[in-house]
């Protein structure tokens, strides 16, 4: 028997019954587009993830009050002055910018209507450090900073949801916990939504936030310092530099750091790592149902046995082998799993192209993306549960005796 003929018949025998073979291959069409829609699905979300880390700012140094890891006695905070320290050029060579932040939740009011909106405090330096450009107006400058100056550059959807546009807003007058600032300018929008959004956001002076908005028990104190190294290989001798400096003036050894700092290369790392996890998770979630797929062409197949039983019966007598008989069963349920995984594979392409398309209307940034290894994967499994949940039944038709079949009623 050749291959050809094996399929034909396979194929015949298959659209006998198109209602049971229907029923059998939509199982497998529903595990392979969940596997490969959930993966598309958990690379996208993985993309949109480390694309709003890399949007924050590049080669960049985060450092934060306090040291969890070490048990320091009366702890330091930082303050302008440890900011100032560290964009000493002479001191730290290896970083090119220096941006120290103060900020929170306030109250943000206007026309009667009020939001809660994270307000932060910044310099101007902070623009480079953080790569924030406006698309009206400008930004925060020296002048706004040693004047203390009411005045605030607003995120896009925070320009929507006060004032109902994004355009034209400079100049209008919001109020931050009771006081007017004035916006003079509109940031460029960076993507995101929900807590920690980049777009829903106010900046202010940083001494402003200082003596009008965050009281702190230190003067002139912040709640982190973002420090830019001047290239990707520099983050390491800039690292060194900033602990060097920092532990002398707050007069700390080493292992007992009042400070902690981490890059934006370990969070992007680690961000990478759990949203890697989480799209394994869900492609073995979703693989749960092709596993129940392939009980289905089992439990088909032993039907199937069971009715042809004479047939099989008369195969034999005219001189099939068991193995004709292995190989027809086998055939049939390969192609089962295979057909299944195909359609699978035009609908997991439609559920994430409706996924891209409600993520987009909703405003958040995801985009599923079905790679060529999520296909190859889902394909070769499905026929892999054809194979292995075809091999009792087609054994079984295969070990039956040419008498007994012939008389089985």
């Amino acid at each position: 028997m050749n291959v050809l003929q094996t399929i034909l018949e396979a194929l015949e025998s298959l659209t006998s019954n198109k209602m049971r073979s229907g029923l059998t291959v939509l199982g497998i069409v529903i595990g392979v587009a969940a596997v490969i829609a959930m993966m598309a699905i958990g690379a996208g979300v993985q993309d949109s993830i480390t694309g709003q880390i890399q949007g924050i700012g590049t080669n960049l140094i985060f450092i934060s009050s306090g040291n969890q890891q070490a048990d320091v006695r009366n702890p330091k905070p930082l303050t302008l002055a440890d900011a100032e320290a560290l964009a000493d050029p002479l001191a730290a060579p290896s970083i090119a910018a220096v941006a120290p932040t103060l900020g929170g939740s306030m109250e943000v009011t206007v026309g009667g209507e009020s939001s809660r909106i994270s307000v932060t405090g910044v310099t101007p330096a902070y623009a480079s450090v953080a790569n924030e450009t406006v698309t009206e107006g400008e930004f925060i400058t020296e002048e706004y900073v040693l004047a203390r100056s009411a005045v605030a550059v607003i995120g896009p959807d925070t320009a929507e949801k006060l004032l109902g546009r994004t355009e034209g807003v400079t100049g209008e007058t919001v109020r931050i916990a009771g006081t007017p600032y004035r916006i003079i300018g509109v940031l460029k929008s960076k993507g995101g939504s929900g807590f920690g959004s980049q777009d829903d956001r106010i900046l202010v002076p940083l001494t402003t936030a200082q003596s009008r908005l965050f009281q702190r028990t230190v003067r002139d104190s912040v709640d982190s310092i973002q420090a830019q190294a001047v290239d990707a290989e520099s983050v390491s001798a800039a690292t060194e530099e900033i602990a060097q400096i920092l532990r002398t003036r707050h007069r700390t050894e080493v292992g007992l750091d009042d400070f902690t700092f981490f890059t934006q290369d370990a969070i992007l790392s680690t961000a990478q790592s759990i949203t890697g996890v989480l799209t394994l998770f869900l492609g073995g979630i979703a693989g749960i149902s092709l596993l129940v797929g392939g009980i289905g062409i089992m439990n088909i197949m032993l039907v199937s046995v069971t009715e042809r039983t004479r047939e099989i019966g008369l195969r034999k007598a005219i001189g099939a082998r068991k193995r004709d008989i292995l190989v027809q069963f086998l055939t049939e349920s390969i192609l089962l799993s295979l057909l299944g995984g195909l359609i699978g594979i035009l609908l997991a392409w439609g559920m994430a192209t409706l996924v891209g398309a409600i993520a987009a209307a909703s405003g958040t940034p995801i985009n599923p993306q079905i790679t060529l290894d999520a296909v190859l994967l889902a394909t070769l499994f499905s026929m892999a549960v054809g194979l292995l949940f075809g091999i009792y039944p087609a054994n079984r038709a295969a070990g039956l005796q040419p008498v007994e079949a012939l008389r089985y009623e």
